[in-house]
């Protein structure tokens, strides 16, 4: 009966093992399918961002190559040799300056009359693209847009196209220009992924895979195969569909497919579309590894139920042996629960001391950045002071002459600098206090106009000249006068920092209000610009290049914040004719008057 009872236990505890090791291994998969979507979300969102700014590099150049007047000139007069050699020419010249795949001008026929490749034996001159969607969208006076395999080069490419009018209007032409993707593809086959890339009926054009190119992810109605081949998207090439599994475990979507050696695999499949582009994006992860991951943490938590096992069976054996073991066990975890406990508190304590430094340090990088225009104010204070000094002086001489006209006149010259001293110190006194005003309606000329005499001390230490270019019917924007005039500020000191030193000094203010109806402020220096290395940190706090001492690093990321609380941005880029140049984008304030003097704030 004994032995029966004992039978029983034992059977039960297996069943109990057997069913708890299956939860664990359920549980361990899920965690890591959820760690692997994570991971294969983080690759689509850097391959989706590649490609978007890929295509964008080259969306806006046919629409202004179109306006150049020599295209204007070939169109009227397609039959002279001499203009579409040099068309040929200027062609060839600009897609190597742009790094573009090929460009070329088509007539309203769909005729290609001139091209980047007219050497070429693969030349598009004298080619037809009537059929293709991206000729008849720009020929209806539109921005085409379209993916195919070139049906002359072999070469897949995104096409971009823009009308060609004349002088009057008209569309006489169409301006096309091609991009290869074969080198973006390529920089994805180093990776672990498997990345492809599919048209509006689910056919792969992209892929690490070369197995799945031109195979649909869908199945293919014979109406669907009948148009892409009207349109020659895939030129000649053989469209068929991939054998597909989709399943859902834990929430996360996979998908089974074959590789070109026939083998089918598991990944985690992740995708989002390019509306621009009409293109879906998917990065799969294969789940074999993950799979094999969870596998080794169900075995080990095997080995350790199975080691359990035995020491609780040993205990049960020895209890009686070990009870005195068990009293100083439980004595030193106490003993190290103390010293964890202790430890904590140390690092609380260190961590708060960190938090108090970090405070300090950004405290002291307003201090900084307050002593710096300070100092610019003083300077400025210093001159009118002087003056007026004299101006009081020669008074006392005047009227002891009885030459009150002139003394009066003397007086008001010193109430003139005593103005000019109270409109200064009121620049210090409002950039010195905490700046927690509302948004509001803010004049930005006079806010850069005040911020230029803020910062003039450092920009003459620097001997640099600052030009102003702010047009007069300049919308308000919205924001702080005294946090902008900080952000503008911050900029003009790293400007004269940039140009001290070099052979051009000059520093450029100017405005334009953006197609997307922003206001954007440019300030532009001639200096060596911003080096590569440096341009993803410049905003970082702490982030700076100069010598220990000459500054904390907080002033961009400050000015960074700011802009971002104004609902705007803070952007920097090298200027294509060299230097550097500072973004300040700003929304417009129309619904309320802009404030133009700070002490209203």
């Amino acid at each position: 009966m004994a032995g029966m009872f004992k039978s029983l236990i034992g059977g039960a505890l297996l069943a109990g093992v057997v069913l708890f090791g299956l939860v664990v291994e359920r549980m361990a998969t899920r965690n890591a399918l959820a760690d692997g979507l994570d991971r294969a979300e983080t690759t689509l969102r850097q391959t989706l961002n590649g490609l978007e700014g890929h295509l964008r590099r080259f969306e806006a150049l046919p629409a202004l190559l179109a306006r150049n007047q020599s295209v204007r000139d070939v169109l009227a007069a397609p039959d002279d040799p001499a203009r579409l050699a040099a068309m040929n020419a200027w062609l060839a010249e600009t897609n190597a300056l742009i790094e573009a795949s090929d460009l070329y001008l088509i007539d309203l026929a769909g005729t290609t009359i001139a091209a980047s490749n007219h050497a070429r034996s693969d030349s598009f001159v004298g080619q037809n693209f009537s059929y293709r969607s991206y000729f008849t969208e720009a020929r209806d006076g539109r921005s085409g847009h379209f993916f195919a395999l070139g049906t002359t080069s072999g070469v897949r490419g995104y096409y971009f196209a823009s009308p060609v009018q004349d002088e009057g209007g008209q569309i006489v032409g169409v301006l096309a220009l091609k991009i290869g993707v074969d080198e973006i593809e390529a920089a994805w086959r180093a990776r672990d992924y498997r990345i492809l890339v599919s048209d509006p009926d689910g056919i792969v054009f992209m892929s690490t895979d070369p197995g799945w190119l031109y195979h649909g992810l869908l199945p293919l109605a014979p109406d669907q195969l009948a148009r892409i081949t009207a349109s020659r998207r895939y030129a000649d090439a053989t469209l068929s569909a991939l054998q597909v599994q989709r399943t859902t475990t834990g929430g996360v979507q996979l998908m089974r497919l074959a590789d070109a050696d026939g083998s089918a695999h598991e990944y985690i499949a992740t995708e989002r579309a390019m509306p621009q582009a009409r293109w879906t994006v998917r990065v799969l992860l294969d789940t074999a590894p993950i799979r094999a991951q969870a596998r080794l943490v169900v075995l080990a938590f095997a080995l350790l139920l199975t080691v359990a096992l035995l020491l609780g069976w040993t205990v049960l054996q020895r209890r009686a042996r070990l009870a005195e073991r068990l009293a100083i066990q439980a004595a030193a975890q106490s003993d190290l629960e103390r010293q964890v406990a202790e430890r904590t508190a140390d690092l609380t304590r260190a961590n708060d001391d960190l938090h108090r430094m970090q405070a300090d340090l950004v405290q002291a990088g307003k201090l900084a950045a307050l002593g710096q225009m300070s100092a610019a104010l003083s300077h400025e204070i210093n001159q009118p002071l002087a003056a007026a000094r004299n101006y009081a002086e020669s008074t006392g001489l005047l009227i002891d002459r009885n030459d009150l006209p002139r003394a009066k006149e003397n007086v008001g010259q010193i109430l003139t600098l005593i103005d000019r001293m109270a409109a200064i110190a009121r620049h210090l006194r409002n950039v010195a206090r905490k700046p927690n005003e509302p948004l509001k309606a803010v004049d930005l000329r006079a806010v850069v106009a005040d911020s230029v005499v803020i910062a003039r001390t450092r920009l003459d230490a620097a001997d640099a000249t600052v030009s102003l270019a702010l047009p007069d019917d300049l919308p308000p924007v919205q924001g702080g006068p005294v946090r902008l005039q900080q952000v503008i500020v911050n900029v003009l000191s790293n400007a004269a920092d940039a140009v001290e030193g070099t052979a051009d000094r000059r520093i450029a203010i100017s405005a334009q209000t953006t197609a997307e109806d922003e206001i954007t402020l440019l300030i532009r220096d001639h200096g060596p610009g911003v080096a590569p290395a440096i341009a993803d940190r410049i905003f970082d706090p702490f982030f700076t290049t100069k010598q220990v001492g000459s500054g904390l690093g907080l002033g961009l990321s400050i000015s960074y914040n700011i802009m971002k609380d104004f609902g705007g941005d803070l952007r920097l880029a090298n200027h294509p004719d060299g230097g550097a140049e500072f973004r300040l984008v700003l929304r417009p304030a129309r619904s309320q008057a802009p404030s133009k003097a700070l002490a209203a704030e």
